[in-house]
């Protein structure tokens, strides 16, 4: 494979891509935050928010890990090993987070961390090892993209608050993440626009951005049919 220069303005047509997608998952998000008993839902919801980014640094420490060995002939993995030496230090951590607005809610780590995943959390989280292992590490692009890309906002988060009738302290993790992510969007934009990636590897992060939305819908779609 051979670099095209894609890299300019990438992080711009990862974006349109995603927005043709992006209303299933708006709309599965909906459904969740203004379910009737969300009160109830939101205890649930965490649970299954837990189940997702345990396996955030996991997941990229090994991609960074397969991106360090393919960096020898590789300028793109060699650039994406780079992102991810910072990266998965800012998130690390943030499953405690949730664990701990849990305990606000009555919620014992130890009955978490005993909670079996849904299959919707491991199909999710399962395809990008898949891409990682099998073709390229830098697929993983197109998870982060959109995990890292839409957070609530306060707003949103104050509402659902108001909703719930929960106190501030079981949603440090919704408020955390709606100041930090749109720092970690505009550096993630940053250095995927400078990666020299080639055509096949542009198409993967897309591709695995893609999933990501349905594959998220689903997770939002099978926790309010468990609810129900």
């Amino acid at each position: 494979m051979s670099a095209t220069g894609l890299t300019a303005g990438e992080s711009a047509r990862l974006r349109r891509k995603l927005e043709l997608v992006l209303p299933l998952l708006v709309e599965a998000g909906r459904r969740v935050w203004e379910h009737p008993r969300v009160r109830e839902l939101y205890p649930e919801y965490l649970v299954t928010m837990h189940g997702v980014i345990r396996a955030s640094v996991p997941l990229m420490e090994r991609a960074l890990g397969r991106a360090r060995i393919a960096a020898v002939d590789d300028p793109a993995a060699a650039g994406l090993a780079a992102y991810l030496e910072h990266h998965v230090e800012e998130e690390r951590g943030h499953d405690d987070w949730l664990l701990e607005d849990l305990a606000v809610l009555g919620r014992s780590r130890e009955a978490v961390m005993s909670r079996v995943p849904p299959t919707s959390v491991a199909a999710l989280v399962g395809a990008q090892y898949y891409w990682i292992e099998h073709y390229h590490p830098v697929a993983v692009l197109g998870y982060i993209g959109v995990l890292e890309g839409y957070p609530p906002t306060i707003a949103d988060v104050d509402t659902l608050m108001v909703r719930t009738g929960y106190e501030r302290e079981a949603f440090r993790t919704l408020i955390r993440h709606s100041e930090l992510d749109p720092l970690h969007a505009a550096d993630f934009d940053e250095h995927l626009d400078r990666l020299p990636l080639t055509p096949e590897q542009a198409a993967v992060i897309g591709l695995s951005g893609i999933y990501t939305v349905h594959a998220f819908t689903h997770v939002f779609q099978d926790l309010l049919e468990r609810a129900e």
